[in-house]
């Protein structure tokens, strides 16, 4: 039986890895989609509109055919759904004028944002503080008070299956709050984000992060993707990312392969880029996982 509506939070709390599908861009967004997507064998669904359409009535059909697919083997209502925006992390004015973005995708009733190019902590405090409701107070004093505004909560919570007071009080990012159902992440791309990775992971409300090879490497010449073993630049900005997430309790993400899960789990590794089922199987058999999928 499901403990929660955000399955991706319910198996970061027993320190179980999460095995994530969806790409960058291209992810149909219809309710056909949305109900063969309501059986995936992962953990969750990234949607991601940084480079792909920002098509707010095709998320809406979406959101409504996994609903309607569901529940999960897991004994969820859908498999939880975040989405990457098209919005720069790079400093708080940025991400305050485009917060308009954060208040649609939430009103869809999607369960996490991630947050691409964060490059300084004004500018997450910025994200956190958009995603929150003002009448919630655990860390404003670090924060600020929340400037999400009511009126998203009618087309929200019939997604969640609940009731529109109680959405108000579970639409929280997690850890910040225990009982929190939202899960923020950032994306740290670029030498900038990584000189104050220490900083941005510092803010209260996110619950992921993960060092961007693709953008990283690109900002430093290389044109390709590089992979595991990177150039020594690009391994000590992981080192100082990975060692940023572990000092304040945030899942790390990384790819990995068949032959290399086992070894990053090991390492603390504990979401899971790739978009491979088998690497799946093998990482959750390691874990001794037992919540179905």
């Amino acid at each position: 039986m499901a403990k929660r509506i955000n399955r991706a939070i319910e198996l970061l709390e027993a320190d179980q890895a999460l095995y994530y599908d969806g790409g960058h861009t291209g992810h149909v967004l219809t309710y056909e989609q949305g109900l063969k997507d309501a059986k995936t064998w992962a953990d969750y669904i990234n949607v991601g509109m940084e480079h792909g359409a920002f098509d707010m009535t095709g998320l809406a059909e979406y959101m409504r055919g996994l609903v309607d697919g569901g529940p999960t083997a897991s004994g969820h209502r859908t498999p939880p759904i975040v989405v990457e925006p098209p919005v720069n992390g790079t400093d708080d004015q940025n991400v305050a004028f485009n917060a308009w973005q954060f208040r649609q995708l939430l009103a869809r009733g999607v369960h996490g944002i991630l947050l691409c190019q964060a490059e300084t902590a004004d500018a997450v405090r910025e994200f956190v503080r958009a995603c929150r409701f003002p009448h919630h107070k655990e860390g404003t004093e670090q924060l600020g008070t929340g400037s999400r505004g009511r009126g998203s909560e009618p087309s929200a919570a019939p997604v969640w299956g609940i009731d529109q007071m109680d959405y108000f009080e579970r639409a929280e990012p997690w850890p910040l709050s225990a009982h929190g159902e939202l899960l923020l992440g950032v994306k740290i791309e670029s030498p900038r984000g990584v000189a104050n990775a220490e900083e941005i992971l510092a803010v209260p409300g996110l619950g992921f992060a993960e060092l961007g090879p693709g953008d990283l490497g690109l900002s430093l010449g290389y044109t390709t993707i590089q992979r595991r073993p990177y150039p020594p630049v690009m391994e000590a900005a992981r080192a100082k990312v990975f060692g940023a997430c572990r000092k304040h309790r945030i899942a790390f993400l990384e790819n990995a392969t068949a032959e290399t899960i086992a070894q990053r789990l090991d390492e603390g590794v504990r979401v899971i880029s790739g978009h491979n089922q088998e690497v799946a199987r093998r990482g959750r058999a390691h874990q001794k996982r037992t919540m179905p999928v």
